[in-house]
């Protein structure tokens, strides 16, 4: 087969074209702009010569004495206000030129709190994507008194799958805390400090059993029905097939 004329300049042309780059990318740009070990450290040797100068938390309290003792009583009493504001030397120097930066987002909170099996047991841990959703972390919480919210609001926060199956359930409208106990060191260390479930028969039989007053959910008899297990042993209550 004869290959046309015109594909064979072209053929020519390409590979001129394509010596050419290779020369001027191995002959002509000089190593170090073509070097990402080079770029690299000039990159953190301009970072670093940045003046970067913390004021200390002594100094935020002068004019923030409220937010200063707010913290100083709540779970972040530890941290430092610049660890979540950032440095604020130049701020404690012109307060009005230099407005510190706060976390509005949901970006930096979950440094600390989005779940990590290496934690210590009991800090607060929370799937950034499940633990309400769309909201920035302040809307909720005071990170200068960051203390969990109430029971039961505070069930969705860390078990929102579960919440999410029990709003379609036939135990919608219950409270979480109609069937669980829940000691309040559970909301600061849950592991450590678990909440019941219910240890009789007798407890779902105040809404199913025969003689309940409760009309509408489904009647069983207590003394024959599936014994000698407990009701969550069979029925698991949060499923909407949870009958």
């Amino acid at each position: 087969m004869k290959i046309p004329e015109q594909v064979k300049r072209l053929l020519v042309v390409n590979a001129v074209l394509v010596g050419t780059a290779l020369a001027i990318r191995f002959y002509v740009i000089p190593k170090d702009l073509v070097s990402t070990e080079v770029h690299r450290s000039t990159t953190v040797e301009r970072e670093l010569a940045k003046p970067v100068k913390f004021a200390g938390s002594e100094t935020c309290v002068v004019c923030h004495e409220d937010e200063g003792t707010t913290k100083g009583k709540s779970f972040h009493r530890s941290l430092s206000c610049e660890g979540c504001h950032g440095p604020a030397s130049g701020h404690a120097a012109d307060p009005g030129a230099i407005k510190p930066p706060a976390p509005r987002d949901r970006k930096f909170c979950p440094v600390c709190h989005a779940y990590d099996a290496s934690r210590p047991t009991g800090f607060p841990q929370i799937n950034p994507t499940a633990h309400n959703p769309l909201k920035a972390c302040i809307e909720c919480h005071n990170p200068h008194d960051p203390s969990p919210p109430e029971t039961p609001r505070a069930c969705s926060a860390c078990h929102a799958q579960i919440e999410r199956t029990k709003a379609v359930s036939s135990h919608a409208l219950l409270d979480c805390t109609t069937c669980h106990v829940t000691p309040e060191l559970h909301k600061t260390s849950p592991r450590t400090a678990l909440p019941s479930k219910p240890q009789s028969r007798e407890f779902c039989a105040t809404c199913h059993g025969n003689d309940s007053k409760q009309k509408d959910p489904p009647k069983v008899d207590i003394t024959t029905h599936g014994t000698p297990y407990l009701c969550w042993q069979c029925h698991y209550p949060h499923l909407p097939e949870g009958r």
